[in-house]
């Protein structure tokens, strides 16, 4: 009896299966601006020994997928496990509120005892953004790690490893590039120009030849980072229980790769390793690759699931491993809005096979003029070299100055995404259904990114743009339906948009008339008295249309006058439409200039561009890039 007793009182001390110690650790090693630019994807001219050493230890994924071609709004997705544009997070340096109850998927595990670090990068794409580093985070530095956690408990810890970012192998001064990170290679393991793998769509000149090596340099120094927090892993005695990821955070820095909702942007390299501990929650053995199809709205709560903590109903993920693993993703949906100064608006989906990206602003290329990326030198030799006539099909698809409304692209067949089967009549069904699940995909997650922001802090008030969403708010539907419009032969489509109660409504039919050739008198006249609009978004798209269509004369007036608006989403969106003018907005450089100390005044311009404030200084700090570009270009 006694006997007895003492093995029912053991049971009851003893730790569950949801103790700490039957838990994993999990190590997230982040690579920024990367696409499969590995040996281990196939890539010949890329030297990667520690990644492909780890990869031979790890599962293998073929179809891993970022939710966004831009760090920032990926993530607002990776920390939270929601889509950007459901949280209104989706343009680049968000400002926007998400609900509180969102303080970040690793407090979940800081609550249950782990240790949680970040090294160094958040830029978490929301108001809260401070909060969520003071929930998720036992430490996050620029030298935060595991190591520096208390005993020998288990663990949750991020490296973003900054050595592949745009920075490095583009803008930078190619001098610092040298000093910086050449400097960590050998001289065998610096790749030769000459040897560069140049894709269709890029021009061959001696300055892309020599950038694409650069970047396959950066690469190979990342690797370095790789071997040794591994090595270091290793050391530590914790490689044995921990399950480490490896991926990035979108496809590479490079011109059409980052900020294109193409696979160059979106397709990202995926590895996960299993210690023998753990070798049960892998879905495959060492070596093995997968081609399931992952989102990066998949990576939080599969970390849950990994470690045996409930996924949060408000997720909108799916997790792929661990006992919440559910079913397999057939498809992996994509978004593009503003980056930094530069407006935009696509979404994508992709299935197995195909790829369906939807332009709302088709009037606008791939190749736009950016501020920052167009420090480096790469960037120039596309501007340089933009004529169709010289050009083949590859590289004007990027260098063009528009592009279709919509997209096909069969990534069996045409990897690279080079030919457009939006208008083979072979291919109708498919673009139908994927046109279907978009439109599915947008409304059940309360798309909030048709809204222009200027509207969107009026539209939510004290709530947020995802608590807007789940009230099942009309307006984002006839929103996104006015927005469908652009692009399309329709003028009294446009006219009808532009006379709505809908704010945002008149704003995408303001748009659509931009996106015209030309316009009816009857358009000029309503366009004319758009400008006396009660939303700045509205006039903003009313100048712009009046001044391609009809006359500089004609809407430049109203843009400059609202630079000095008090709104700066306002001033950004007047400035950034001044500066794709060009030289026809001349008389406007006066204003620009004013506008440009303003911007100083708010972010002074030795502010160095990592320090995120989610708010008015961003916006200023992107209307000095715009300021910049214009003055470079026209005032000469």
């Amino acid at each position: 009896m006694r006997l007895l007793k003492f093995l029912l009182l053991l049971c009851i001390l003893t730790p569950s299966s949801t103790e700490a110690e039957d838990r994993p650790s999990i190590l997230w090693i982040t690579a920024e601006d990367m696409s499969a630019t590995l040996g281990c994807y196939g890539d010949e001219y890329a030297n990667t020994p520690n990644i492909d050493a780890f990869a031979k230890e790890s599962v293998r994924y073929t179809h891993a997928f970022a939710t966004a071609p831009v760090c920032s709004p990926s993530r607002s997705c990776l920390i939270t496990g929601c889509y950007a544009p459901s949280l209104g997070t989706q343009q680049m340096r968000s400002a926007f509120p998400i609900p509180k109850s969102m303080k970040g998927f690793p407090s979940l595990l800081k609550n249950e005892g782990y240790y949680t670090s970040n090294n160094v990068k958040t830029d978490y794409n929301n108001a809260n953004w401070r909060d969520i580093i003071r929930n998720s985070w036992n430490e996050s530095s620029g030298t935060a790690h595991f190591s520096q956690r208390d005993g020998d408990g288990h663990f949750f810890s991020i490296f973003n490893l900054m050595t592949s970012h745009q920075s490095r192998t583009m803008v930078w001064p190619y001098e610092k590039f040298v000093a910086d990170v050449q400097s960590k290679l050998s001289p065998g393991e610096i790749h030769d120009p000459k040897k560069a793998p140049l894709p269709p769509y890029y021009v061959d000149t001696p300055v892309v030849r020599k950038t694409v090596a650069r970047f396959y340099d950066c690469v190979t120094a990342m690797d370095k980072e790789v071997g040794a927090i591994l090595e270091q892993l290793q050391k530590d005695g914790q490689a044995e229980n921990t399950i480490v990821f490896f991926y990035s955070d979108h496809g590479s820095g490079m011109p059409r790769h980052k900020r294109a909702l193409l696979d160059s942007g979106m397709h990202v390299p995926l590895m996960i390793r299993f210690p023998q501990k753990w070798a049960h929650l892998a879905p495959g053995k060492p070596g093995t690759t997968l081609d399931r199809m992952v989102s990066f709205v998949d990576f939080a709560p599969t970390v849950l699931s990994l470690v045996g903590i409930d996924v949060p109903k408000e997720m909108q993920g799916v997790p792929f491993l661990g006992k919440q693993a559910g079913p397999v993703r057939t498809k992996v949906y994509g978004h593009r809005d503003r980056v930094d100064e530069v407006r935009d608006l696509s979404r994508s989906v992709r299935n197995r096979r195909f790829l369906y990206i939807r332009n709302y602003m088709p009037h606008l290329g791939y190749n736009q003029h950016t501020g920052w990326p167009d420090l480096g030198e790469i960037r120039h030799e596309f501007y340089r070299n933009t004529n169709q006539q010289k050009m083949s099909a590859a590289q004007w698809q990027f260098a063009g100055p528009t592009r279709p409304r919509e997209e096909l692209y069969d990534c069996q067949k045409d990897p690279l995404n080079l030919k457009n089967l939006a208008t083979d009549p072979k291919h109708k069904k498919t673009l139908a259904n994927l046109r279907r699940a978009l439109q599915k995909h947008q409304s059940e997650n309360h798309d909030f990114g048709f809204v222009p922001e200027s509207e969107a802090w009026k539209m939510i008030g004290d709530s947020t743009p995802w608590e807007i969403g789940k009230q099942g708010n009309r307006r984002l539907a006839l929103v996104r339906a006015a927005a469908a419009k652009v692009g399309m032969n329709d003028e009294g489509a446009f006219l009808k948009n532009l006379k709505s109660k809908n704010a945002s409504v008149r704003y995408w039919g303001a748009i659509g008339l931009v996106a015209r050739d030309s316009l009816s008198k009857t358009a000029i006249a309503e366009l004319k008295n758009a400008l006396r609009d009660k939303s700045t978004a509205v006039k903003i798209e009313a100048a712009n249309a009046l001044a391609r269509k009809v006359g500089i004369n004609e809407g430049l007036p109203t843009l400059v006058r609202l630079l000095q608006h008090k709104d700066m989403n306002t001033v950004l969106h007047a400035c950034r439409t001044v500066e794709t003018l060009g030289d026809e907005a001349k008389s406007a450089v006066p204003a620009m200039k004013e506008l440009l100390k303003r911007c100083h005044k708010i972010r002074p311009p030795e502010t160095p561009p990592t320090v995120v404030s989610s708010g008015e200084q961003d916006l200023a700090m992107f209307s000095t890039l715009s300021i910049g570009g214009f003055l470079n270009r026209v005032a000469k």
